[in-house]
């Protein structure tokens, strides 16, 4: 009888981690909708109405656009752990859905690393992590890559006032992340048992060709939730060309994504980078901020509320067979 408590004890322990979770994840989600310091709830769902979003064809083409996102999302995680672990496409789901539930309040979602570890063997769970890492530096470079191009048009295009301490520190930043590289280089620095040397030619043996698909899912990922956005201003009566419109998506998105925050604060800190970047182009705070919200609520909380099922159903003998 002995013998059986510390494994009931440990069952219990791991039932309450996984209820503090769904409870913590659900919290949030009703604290970003309720007390939002940028937009009232009531006023969303009025702008909401007022503009008609409530429409069956709507409604479902947005889900339609934010399955499509996940979908690619799932894809990319399914083809990239295949060098570790062929799964299945549901299994992929309950992976990527159930990490995303973890990490919505964990900085920078740093909590989804752990999260997607844990379906695997400990001997596989240090590849998994890099795996996880590339995953999110192929849709970072993306993000990268297609916001500094729009932020080039956006200087020549609006009236950006980039003063010279801005262009200072930016170089003093570069001049920091280089000698940082150089460190970890020449001191071998070890991060989980892998030295910045390993994790470098871990990434080149993965292969041009498997990077490059992994590279082409986050640049489709990114081209669906950039036409969500997209499509959302138009149906809140933004007049902008898709070019115009894509100048100032990108610019917002690059600028947003290097401010580090904890996943729920997501909302604010793109509300805020994205009123000053459409306000460049004169247009309004309210359908910005409550476009800012919907795609929050269509592509991070729905998917969390799924995800909240698999982080509930999981089984750690089940997952490691």
């Amino acid at each position: 009888m002995n013998s059986s408590l510390p494994y009931k004890t440990k069952q219990f322990f791991f039932v309450l981690i996984k209820l503090s979770i769904v409870v913590g994840a659900f919290y949030f989600i009703y604290q970003k909708l309720l007390n939002n310091p940028e937009l009232k709830f009531e006023d969303f769902l009025n702008f909401l109405d007022k503009n008609k979003l409530f429409s069956t064809k709507n409604i479902i083409f947005l889900v339609f656009l934010s399955s499509l996102n996940w979908f690619l999302e799932i894809l990319k995680w399914r083809f990239l752990i295949s060098k570790i672990k062929t799964i299945i496409f549901l299994e992929a789901t309950e992976q990527s859905l159930g990490a995303l539930t973890a990490s919505i309040f964990t900085p920078n979602r740093i909590g989804e690393y752990g999260a997607k570890a844990i379906y695997f063997a400990k001997t596989h769970r240090k590849k998994v992590l890099l795996l996880n890492l590339i995953s999110n530096m192929l849709q970072m470079s993306v993000t990268v890559i297609l916001g500094v191009i729009g932020l080039i048009f956006l200087y020549h295009n609006y009236e950006v006032n980039i003063g010279y301490r801005f262009i200072r520190a930016l170089i003093l930043l570069t001049l920091i992340a280089l000698f940082t590289v150089f460190g970890l280089k020449q001191n071998r620095f070890n991060i989980k048992g892998f030295s910045f040397e390993k994790v470098i030619n871990y990434i080149k043996n993965l292969g041009i060709n498997y990077l490059s698909i992994g590279l082409l899912l986050s640049v489709l990922r990114y081209a669906v939730f950039s036409f969500q956005f997209y499509f959302i201003l138009t149906l809140f009566g933004i007049q902008l060309n898709y070019i115009d419109a894509m100048i100032l998506i990108t610019s917002m998105y690059l600028l947003a994504s290097i401010i580090p925050t904890i996943s729920i604060f997501d909302v604010v800190i793109k509300g805020s980078v994205a009123l000053y970047v459409f306000g460049l182009a004169d247009i309004n705070q309210l359908p910005i901020l409550s476009c800012i919200l919907l795609m929050w609520l269509l592509n991070f909380a729905l998917p969390s509320v799924f995800g909240s099922y698999y982080v509930l159903n999981f089984n750690v003998l089940k997952n490691h067979n």
